[in-house]
């Protein structure tokens, strides 16, 4: 018995400390700052022909006991302008792998030795757009992937904040907090003249316990060859359709269940 009141005695002094951290920081809330730092970054990402980064990322899930649970994934996402981009992702349940050079998209499933592939005509702007409104199929990331990373996270948004500095993997960042009716979202840009996203959070307002994706950005480079881009279907593979491997995009394994609250 005793143990369990200490146990909660230190839950809640963890909590009243955390609580009183949040309400005495000396964050700045400058909505001009914070447009001024998107901006800055949009700019740098607008003007890149190539760049790649790795990534590791927590899909935070709730389940019906109330329980947060983080699913942790980690990849690479290389980027040629106009139209070509190889992203992989890799967890514990499953191995994925997609590329598109402007007229073929091809999606890998290696854990299940799976492939599809579609034509696919445009830009890596509307390859994204189509693949999220036709298929379902979300790139990590995907808002800063675009040619124009402001004009997207500002869509519909409704508060926008500086909060000061933090520091991602060792980098000092610029940190911008965005809301708009659904979404809390969240941007550690990184100081100095190379102001690429070091880290982006999406916390989903309007469900219970507001789950929450998780991206962090390490290694930044402009620095993409040709072997960076290029996609090589396994020997053996299955042809399969296109939306019948959307669920090897949703980073969930098969013993998790999606329930009507989700």
């Amino acid at each position: 018995m005793k143990t369990n009141e200490k146990r909660a005695g230190r839950s809640v002094a963890a909590a009243g400390v955390l609580a009183l951290m949040a309400m005495t920081s000396p964050a700045a809330a400058d909505e001009a700052d914070a447009r001024t730092l998107l901006a800055a970054m949009s700019d740098y990402m607008t003007g890149l022909e190539t760049f790649k980064f790795t990534y590791d990322s927590t899909l935070e899930i709730v389940t019906t006991e109330d329980q947060k649970i983080g699913l942790a994934t980690s990849g690479t996402v290389a980027v040629a302008r106009p139209g070509s981009i190889h992203a992989t992702r890799v967890g514990g349940f499953s191995s994925v792998e997609l590329g598109f050079d402007g007229s073929t998209f091809t999606l890998i499933g290696r854990n299940s030795n799976v492939y599809a592939q579609t034509v696919l005509d445009g830009t890596v702007d509307s390859m994204i757009d189509t693949l999220r409104e036709d298929h379902g199929v979300i790139l990590p990331g995907a808002d800063l992937l675009m040619a124009n990373p402001q004009a997207v996270l500002l869509e519909g948004v409704t508060d926008v904040k500086d909060l000061g500095s933090g520091v991602i993997g060792g980098q000092e960042c610029d940190h911008i907090a965005l809301r708009n009716d659904e979404l809390d979202l969240q941007v550690w840009i990184a100081q100095g003249d190379i102001p690429h996203p070091c880290r982006y959070v999406l916390s989903a307002r309007d469900v219970p316990h507001q789950p929450q994706y998780d991206i962090q950005i390490r290694n930044w480079t402009t620095d993409v060859a040709a072997d960076d881009l290029s996609v090589e279907i396994p020997d053996g593979a299955t042809e399969v359709e296109l939306d019948a491997m959307t669920s090897l995009m949703q980073a969930l394994p098969e013993i998790f269940v999606i329930g009507d609250a989700q």
